[in-house]
């Protein structure tokens, strides 16, 4: 009996660090991950590759990792967010200066036999410093709305220049989440994307350009605290990106850059080319009906098809193998992670850590929506990985790091009575 209370006493105080952790939120990316590395074996099995082993080895280092993050409360981060925030744009900095370069962007620094891909380590700094900005008076005044976009703005711009579209958009999601999580004006946030929509409005609808920049100066007047000015500096900007639009259309974005914003709508005007990647994507994804080929079975997958298939389009990898039930088990997942953020939040014990959540729930969301609504045609190819199943080392701790922090949050937050 003795030795049985030991045993007892023992295991408790082993565990007891982790207590309070979401243990079903820190599951279900593990098994995403143990899925993901299955899934790429099967993209490179053909090749005699043996990236999927790589994938499980840092998948254990980030799990790890994940683990010892929950341990630290995560109210430290505080003191430590402009230090954080320093060395992002630092070494997103030396990013430019002497980065590898890979597709198209320099994005890569190489450390030994690892390539470091520092904005995506930028993305949970980011969070971090967006939430230290926020939690204390919410964004529910324009000054602490423009602090918040000026903390983005600059490694945002260092993301552009490698140049990285797919990791500049991110983080605008991740702004956008946090700011509505804290409280800002809706019509604000509208207006913040508003020149967007419009430098590619003015471009293929004219009268639409039109019909928006008219609505623009309505929310601004409406929304603003300034309403004549703010309507009219709400018209400047939207009519200048109208015609910046076609500016960087031209000069600005690379041609493959171009192709990728614009081949998702009509793939087939580039069938070998540009158009190739989502092609072939959508025909193994229709291959693998209702239930999938099998794993190792996919035509498409084994026959090397789909370039990058281990990456960006493992999606594709998933629904020619494991057809539409697998595609909506994977959804599945996602789901109840997104679930936990959320609860997390609500249940967080200050609105720092209910600001973190968010900001990891906002970059999952937009990393999954992108990623499987570009295999499928639905949104550009802008070269975002799918978390936990994409291979990609940097970005695949980056998403463990960022599970730790709010397994922190839950970790430490007060004990709730429901």
């Amino acid at each position: 009996m003795l030795q049985k209370s030991l045993s007892r006493i023992s295991w408790k105080s082993l565990i007891q660090p982790w207590q309070e952790l979401d243990w079903l939120l820190f599951l279900l990316p593990v098994g995403l991950m143990l899925f993901g590395g299955i899934t790429i074996r099967s993209t490179q099995m053909h090749l005699g590759l043996t990236v999927w082993w790589q994938h499980w080895v840092t998948g254990a280092i980030g799990t790890v990792l994940a683990l010892l993050l929950a341990r630290w409360r995560y109210e430290n981060l505080l003191q430590w967010r402009w230090i954080i925030y320093a060395i992002t744009n630092i070494t997103l900095l030396i990013v430019i200066f002497v980065g590898t370069t890979a597709n198209g962007a320099q994005s890569w620094v190489t450390v030994g036999s690892f390539n470091l891909q520092p904005s995506e380590f930028a993305k949970v700094a980011m969070i971090i410093v967006l939430a230290s900005v926020l939690h204390e008076a919410g964004a529910r005044s324009l000054g602490t709305v423009f602090k918040a976009l000026a903390v983005t703005a600059l490694p945002g711009v260092l993301i552009l220049l490698q140049p990285d579209l797919g990791t500049s958009l991110v983080f605008g999601a991740i702004t956008i989440g946090m700011l509505y999580w804290a409280n800002a004006n809706p019509g604000w946030l509208i207006l913040l994307v508003s020149p967007i929509v419009s430098a590619v409005l003015f471009g293929i609808f004219l009268p639409g350009w039109v019909a928006w920049v008219s609505l623009m100066v309505l929310m601004a007047w409406r929304t603003l605290p300034w309403a004549i000015s703010g309507s009219f500096v709400a018209a400047v900007v939207n009519l200048t990106a109208g015609g910046l639009g076609s500016f960087v259309w031209q000069h600005v974005l690379k041609a493959y850059q171009r192709d990728r914003l614009t081949l998702f709508l009509d793939p087939d005007k580039d069938p070998l080319g540009g158009g190739y990647h989502l092609i072939q994507s959508r025909i193994a994804i229709g291959a693998g009906q209702l239930t999938g080929r099998g794993l190792n079975q996919g035509t498409q997958t084994q026959l090397n098809f789909i370039p990058e298939q281990h990456t960006d389009f493992i999606f594709s990898a998933i629904g020619e193998e494991f057809g539409f039930v697998g595609c909506l088990l994977v959804l599945a997942v996602f789901w109840l992670i997104c679930l936990r953020l959320v609860i997390i939040a609500q249940n967080a014990k200050d609105n720092f850590g209910s600001l973190l959540a968010i900001g990891v729930l906002s970059m999952i969301v937009f990393q999954v929506l992108i990623n499987i609504g570009m295999t499928i045609g639905l949104a550009p190819i802008t070269g975002i990985p799918l978390p936990w199943l994409s291979y990609g080392r940097s970005a695949l701790l980056t998403n463990f790091m960022a599970l730790g922090i709010v397994e922190s949050v839950s970790n430490y937050r007060h004990r709730l009575k429901f």
